[in-house]
């Protein structure tokens, strides 16, 4: 009996002993944590940082001079969202609701990819979307075709014109001075915030595109620049939209506004006064800037969500243990999820501290002020966080869940600001040569005349290469994410598509 007594007593003071270390290990990880975390965010806000979705939400505008309100582009997003950013439950959705910016080139969106690719030399060839859109006319009328022979371009115009209130309705709308769109910026998971309106601005550029194609090859370039304008404010009614996701739509639609700019340049069909006002829309993109922007808001988005699991309630945090199958291809285990869950709060805060410690390489590999995105920053940034989450644990859980591919993602945004630089001296190179009967031996025959000021290379720095070539024509190149002078060489993928890791980014003529 003594024996016994003995036997509960020591098990009862080992328990109050593990309780006691327990609650003192879970107090100081929780101070420690709070401490790291608190600190690091008073020494940003000192430099002018923001942690929070707060600081990167963009401000608001009259409702009445916003372009995202218009009805015209309310479809894009009315069906999910209503004018003031509220998401509709799916429920209570109008299955009804007309989207009329979902617009498409083709029957059942399978057309053919022939609209050319200005980073491989390729014009447009409209013979083939003539033969598209023709081939199932006696089948159905989803496009108009005309029983009397027609050109190429004449056969695609007339098809797309089954789009031109849409499109003239959206230019007027255009013409509004701001854009905002009613996103639900202040929701508690970050991660659940809809952009719906994303997909439909991407493809009325590609409408556009075509149409511009078919402009050109018809003669009518101040329509095809009309539409040029119209894509690339499509790309700026996002410009202040913070989310990566938006910034790489961004991108995606200028490469396909680029193209009608390229073959109008390389076939001569551009005035000097279109060129001037094309090199004027083209100044105003900062796709660093855009970077920059992207960060941050990833940087709030993760905290958010850290936050919001902080204060999961129990049943919820079962749950999404439970589904912990969905983080798969992150290598976070169930029991993982139990260790970060239900340890100690600081554990987040440490999350918080070590994503916006590895966020801040990526941050810095961007000048804007000196338009400079260095490859060699953003390579060190991914090997810091290579480091941290080469093998999986609770405390690097959130780091391999919530750090995108930023390094894949500031390649894009590199390329495209290149891309934009290459087209303004392009359009300049255009300038000189309607000027003077030729291309000129130097850039620096260009500016001021042609250009205020002649771009840099964004990788480096350094000025862009250029040389006239033996057929009268030229090769503008930077030298590209490999930051090597490869001659103006592209290096193709097993794809087809460019490889911007290898090889230099071009622009040259067929």
């Amino acid at each position: 009996m003594r024996f016994r007594r003995r036997v509960l007593i020591g098990t009862a003071t080992s328990i109050a002993l593990g309780v006691v270390i327990l609650v003192l290990f879970y107090a100081e990880e929780d101070w420690r944590g709070r401490h790291d975390w608190q600190k690091f965010k008073r020494e940003g806000e000192a430099k002018g940082e923001t942690f929070d979705m707060a600081g990167v939400t963009p401000p608001p505008v009259p409702d009445d001079q916003n372009f995202a309100l218009t009805p015209i582009v309310f479809t894009s997003y009315g069906s999910m969202l209503t004018r003031d950013g509220k998401v509709i439950p799916p429920k209570d959705r109008n299955t009804n609701f007309v989207d009329r910016l979902n617009m498409s080139l083709g029957y059942n969106d399978n057309w053919p990819a022939t609209n050319g690719n200005w980073q491989t030399a390729k014009i447009c060839d409209l013979k083939i979307w003539q033969n598209y859109y023709r081939a199932p006319a006696a089948k159905t009328n989803e496009f108009p075709v005309s029983s009397q022979p027609q050109t190429p371009a004449q056969t695609v115009l007339l098809a797309l014109s089954k789009y031109d209130s849409t499109i003239e309705e959206l230019r007027q709308a255009s013409r509004l001075p701001y854009s905002r769109f009613p996103l639900e910026y202040d929701k508690d998971n970050p991660a659940e915030i809809l952009l719906p309106h994303l997909a439909d601005l991407k493809r009325c550029s590609q409408v556009l595109q075509l149409r511009a194609l078919a402009e050109l090859q018809n003669g009518e370039s101040e329509k095809a620049l009309d539409d040029v304008k119209l894509s690339l404010r499509l790309a700026g009614s996002i410009r202040t939209e913070p989310f990566l996701v938006s910034q790489l739509v961004r991108a995606a639609i200028l490469q396909i506004t680029l193209q009608p700019v390229y073959e109008g340049l390389a076939e001569h069909k551009w005035s000097d006064a279109q060129l001037a006002e094309l090199d004027s829309e083209l100044s105003k993109l900062d796709f660093l800037a855009g970077y920059k922007l992207s960060l941050r808001c990833e940087r709030a988005s993760d905290i958010g969500i850290i936050e919001y699991l902080r204060h999961l309630g129990m049943s919820q945090k079962i749950d999404d243990i439970f589904h912990s199958i969905r983080h798969k291809d992150y290598g976070i285990t169930t029991g993982q999820l139990v260790v970060f869950y239900f340890g100690p709060a600081g554990w987040h805060d440490q999350s918080d501290l070590q994503i916006c410690q590895l966020m801040q390489h990526y941050l810095s590999a961007a000048n804007v002020d000196l338009q400079i995105l260095s490859p060699t920053s953003v390579s060190n940034a991914d090997a810091a966080v290579n480091v941290k989450i080469e093998h999986s644990t609770p405390f690097n859980l959130m780091e391999r869940m919530l750090l995108p591919a930023l390094g894949a993602a500031a390649k894009h945004f590199a390329y495209s600001q290149n891309s934009v630089n290459l087209a303004r001296v392009a359009i300049a190179l255009e300038r000189y040569r309607l000027a003077h009967g030729e291309y000129p031996a130097t850039l620096s025959a260009l500016a001021p005349q042609f250009i205020a000021k002649i771009p840099h290379d964004i990788v480096n720095g350094q000025p862009l290469h250029y040389h006239r070539t033996g057929d009268g024509k030229f090769v503008l190149y930077s030298v590209g994410w490999n930051e090597t002078d490869d001659g103006g060489a592209v290096v193709m993928s097993k794809g087809g598509a460019v490889d911007q890791d290898k090889g230099d980014w071009v622009w040259r003529y067929p």
